[in-house]
Protein backbone atom coordinates (compact mmCIF):
# COMPACT_ATOMS: atom_id res chain seq x y z
CA UNK A 1 0.00 0.00 0.00
CA UNK A 2 2.86 2.40 0.75
CA UNK A 3 4.32 2.02 -2.73
CA UNK A 4 0.90 2.78 -4.21
CA UNK A 5 0.32 5.83 -1.95
CA UNK A 6 3.71 7.41 -2.60
CA UNK A 7 2.74 7.85 -6.27
CA UNK A 8 -0.49 9.64 -5.41
CA UNK A 9 -0.26 13.42 -5.17
CA UNK A 10 -3.59 13.76 -3.40
CA UNK A 11 -4.95 11.36 -0.79
CA UNK A 12 -6.73 11.54 2.54
CA UNK A 13 -3.74 9.64 3.93
CA UNK A 14 -1.46 12.65 3.42
CA UNK A 15 -3.45 14.81 5.86
CA UNK A 16 -2.16 14.99 9.44
CA UNK A 17 -5.40 14.75 11.41
CA UNK A 18 -3.71 16.21 14.52
CA UNK A 19 -3.60 19.62 12.81
CA UNK A 20 -7.22 20.73 12.69
CA UNK A 21 -6.47 24.13 11.11
CA UNK A 22 -4.75 22.75 7.98
CA UNK A 23 -5.10 19.99 5.44
CA UNK A 24 -1.63 18.72 4.53
CA UNK A 25 -0.66 17.33 1.16
CA UNK A 26 2.04 14.90 0.04
CA UNK A 27 4.73 17.62 -0.13
CA UNK A 28 3.90 18.85 3.40
CA UNK A 29 4.07 15.38 4.95
CA UNK A 30 7.22 14.30 3.11
CA UNK A 31 8.99 17.59 3.99
CA UNK A 32 8.00 17.26 7.66
CA UNK A 33 9.12 13.62 7.68
CA UNK A 34 12.51 14.48 6.16
CA UNK A 35 13.11 17.24 8.74
CA UNK A 36 12.15 14.95 11.63
CA UNK A 37 14.28 12.12 10.26
CA UNK A 38 17.38 14.30 9.91
CA UNK A 39 16.88 15.66 13.45
CA UNK A 40 16.55 12.13 14.86
CA UNK A 41 19.67 10.92 13.02
CA UNK A 42 21.67 13.95 14.19
CA UNK A 43 20.62 13.23 17.76
CA UNK A 44 21.53 9.56 17.52
CA UNK A 45 24.62 9.59 15.28
CA UNK A 46 25.88 13.18 15.29
CA UNK A 47 25.75 16.01 12.79
CA UNK A 48 28.26 14.51 10.32
CA UNK A 49 26.18 12.61 7.76
CA UNK A 50 29.22 10.53 6.81
CA UNK A 51 28.83 8.81 10.18
CA UNK A 52 25.24 7.80 9.48
CA UNK A 53 25.98 4.22 8.50
CA UNK A 54 23.62 1.31 8.96
CA UNK A 55 26.20 -0.88 10.68
CA UNK A 56 26.33 1.62 13.59
CA UNK A 57 22.76 0.71 14.53
CA UNK A 58 22.40 -2.85 13.15
CA UNK A 59 23.95 -5.32 15.61
CA UNK A 60 24.34 -9.09 15.54
CA UNK A 61 25.04 -11.36 18.50
CA UNK A 62 24.90 -15.14 18.36
CA UNK A 63 23.48 -16.20 21.72
CA UNK A 64 24.41 -19.31 23.64
CA UNK A 65 21.76 -20.65 26.07
CA UNK A 66 24.08 -20.04 29.02
CA UNK A 67 24.89 -16.57 27.64
CA UNK A 68 21.42 -15.45 28.73
CA UNK A 69 22.96 -15.03 32.19
CA UNK A 70 24.40 -11.50 31.94
CA UNK A 71 27.65 -12.24 33.77
CA UNK A 72 28.37 -15.15 31.38
CA UNK A 73 27.24 -13.38 28.21
CA UNK A 74 30.65 -12.22 26.96
CA UNK A 75 32.16 -15.67 27.48
CA UNK A 76 29.44 -17.76 25.81
CA UNK A 77 27.82 -15.44 23.25
CA UNK A 78 29.55 -14.64 19.97
CA UNK A 79 29.43 -10.88 19.40
CA UNK A 80 27.98 -8.34 19.49
CA UNK A 81 29.20 -7.03 16.15
CA UNK A 82 28.12 -4.12 13.97
CA UNK A 83 26.84 -5.66 10.76
CA UNK A 84 25.37 -4.74 7.40
CA UNK A 85 22.34 -6.47 5.92
CA UNK A 86 18.61 -6.25 6.55
CA UNK A 87 15.40 -8.15 5.99
CA UNK A 88 14.62 -9.41 2.48
CA UNK A 89 18.06 -8.68 0.99
CA UNK A 90 20.93 -11.00 0.06
CA UNK A 91 22.53 -10.57 3.50
CA UNK A 92 19.21 -11.45 5.14
CA UNK A 93 19.55 -10.42 8.79
CA UNK A 94 16.11 -9.58 10.15
CA UNK A 95 15.53 -7.25 13.08
CA UNK A 96 12.71 -5.61 15.02
CA UNK A 97 12.17 -1.87 14.88
CA UNK A 98 11.80 -0.13 18.23
CA UNK A 99 12.37 3.23 19.90
CA UNK A 100 15.99 2.51 20.89
CA UNK A 101 17.44 3.21 17.44
CA UNK A 102 19.53 0.03 17.75
CA UNK A 103 18.27 -2.83 15.64
CA UNK A 104 19.46 -6.16 17.00
CA UNK A 105 19.42 -9.02 14.53
CA UNK A 106 16.72 -11.51 15.52
CA UNK A 107 17.17 -14.03 12.72
CA UNK A 108 19.39 -14.82 9.77
CA UNK A 109 21.23 -17.69 8.14
CA UNK A 110 22.93 -20.06 10.56
CA UNK A 111 25.48 -20.87 7.89
CA UNK A 112 26.21 -19.96 4.28
CA UNK A 113 27.43 -22.26 1.53
CA UNK A 114 28.43 -21.93 -2.09
CA UNK A 115 28.61 -25.37 -3.67
CA UNK A 116 30.31 -25.83 -7.01
CA UNK A 117 28.62 -28.97 -8.35
CA UNK A 118 31.09 -29.13 -11.24
CA UNK A 119 33.98 -29.25 -8.74
CA UNK A 120 32.75 -30.11 -5.23
CA UNK A 121 36.21 -29.58 -3.75
CA UNK A 122 35.97 -25.94 -4.86
CA UNK A 123 33.00 -25.24 -2.56
CA UNK A 124 32.98 -22.65 0.23
CA UNK A 125 31.08 -22.09 3.46
CA UNK A 126 31.01 -20.00 6.60
CA UNK A 127 29.56 -20.67 10.06
CA UNK A 128 29.19 -17.55 12.21
CA UNK A 129 29.98 -19.22 15.51
CA UNK A 130 32.84 -21.35 14.25
CA UNK A 131 32.92 -25.10 14.12
CA UNK A 132 33.24 -26.47 17.62
CA UNK A 133 30.28 -25.36 19.76
CA UNK A 134 32.70 -25.39 22.69
CA UNK A 135 33.53 -21.92 24.12
CA UNK A 136 36.94 -23.22 25.22
CA UNK A 137 37.92 -24.21 21.68
CA UNK A 138 40.00 -21.96 19.43
CA UNK A 139 37.36 -22.63 16.76
CA UNK A 140 34.35 -21.49 18.84
CA UNK A 141 34.06 -18.01 17.33
CA UNK A 142 36.81 -18.05 14.72
CA UNK A 143 34.52 -17.47 11.73
CA UNK A 144 32.30 -14.71 13.16
CA UNK A 145 34.14 -11.73 11.68
CA UNK A 146 34.46 -13.43 8.29
CA UNK A 147 30.70 -14.15 8.37
CA UNK A 148 29.96 -10.48 9.14
CA UNK A 149 32.15 -9.33 6.24
CA UNK A 150 30.51 -11.75 3.78
CA UNK A 151 33.65 -13.85 3.47
CA UNK A 152 33.89 -17.63 3.09
CA UNK A 153 36.28 -20.49 3.86
CA UNK A 154 37.12 -23.38 1.60
CA UNK A 155 35.07 -26.48 2.43
CA UNK A 156 37.23 -29.53 2.88
CA UNK A 157 35.64 -32.33 0.91
CA UNK A 158 38.70 -34.46 0.21
CA UNK A 159 39.54 -37.13 2.81
CA UNK A 160 43.31 -36.66 2.51
CA UNK A 161 42.99 -32.87 2.89
CA UNK A 162 40.79 -33.29 5.97
CA UNK A 163 43.20 -35.74 7.62
CA UNK A 164 46.20 -33.53 6.81
CA UNK A 165 44.71 -30.40 8.40
CA UNK A 166 42.77 -31.92 11.29
CA UNK A 167 43.56 -32.40 14.92
CA UNK A 168 42.55 -35.51 16.74
CA UNK A 169 41.49 -36.12 20.31
CA UNK A 170 41.68 -39.67 21.56
CA UNK A 171 39.84 -40.58 24.73
CA UNK A 172 41.11 -43.69 26.50
CA UNK A 173 39.37 -45.02 29.58
CA UNK A 174 41.39 -45.60 32.70
CA UNK A 175 40.87 -48.89 34.49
Amino acid sequence: MLAYQIHKKESIWWDDITTSDKIENKKDILSKTLIETVAALEEQLGENMNNWTWNKVHIIEHPHPIGKIETLRSFFNVGPYAVNGAAEVINNLDYHRDETGIYNVKSGPSTRRIIDFSDIENSMSINPTGQSGNPLSEHYRDQAEMYNKGEFRKMMMNKEEIIESSTKIIFTPEN
